[in-house]
C-alpha cells in the first residue's frame, strides 16, 4: 500500500510543470498509483461519444491526474506552501503539520 501526502479537499501548489505555481483543491486521491486529480490544473480535452439516442458527443476539457510528488500542501494558518509533519496531539490523535518553523499550525 502507497502513501500520499495529501487527502482530498486539501489545498495545493503545483511546483513543476506547465501549471507550475497554480493553486487548486484536491478532488480525488489515488494511493495505487501516487497521482492526484487537482481541480483547474492538468487540463485536457477528451472527445465523448454519445451512449444513448439524442444525448450529444464532442470535446469537453476535463482535469487529468498528476502525480503527487508534483503538488505541494499549502499551510491554511499561514498560506505558505510547506513540508507535511507528523506528530501526536495531546488527544493521542495523530496530526499532520506545517514545518516552517515561524508557523507550525496543526491540521
Amino acid at each position: 500500500m502507497n502513501k500520499v501526502h495529501v487527502k482530498t479537499g486539501d489545498e495545493v501548489v503545483v511546483i513543476n510543470g506547465k501549471y507550475r505555481g497554480k493553486r487548486g483543491k484536491v478532488m480525488q486521491v489515488a494511493p495505487s498509483e501516487g497521482k492526484v486529480i487537482v481541480e483547474g490544473v492538468n487540463i485536457v480535452t477528451k472527445h465523448v461519444k454519445p451512449k444513448k439516442m439524442g444525448e450529444e458527443g464532442g470535446l469537453i476539457k476535463a482535469e487529468s491526474a498528476l502525480y503527487a510528488d508534483k503538488v505541494q500542501l499549502i499551510c491554511p494558518k499561514c498560506g505558505k506552501p510547506t513540508r507535511v509533519g507528523h506528530k501526536i496531539n495531546k488527544d493521542g490523535k495523530k496530526v499532520r503539520v506545517c514545518k516552517k518553523p515561524d508557523c507550525l499550525a496543526e491540521f
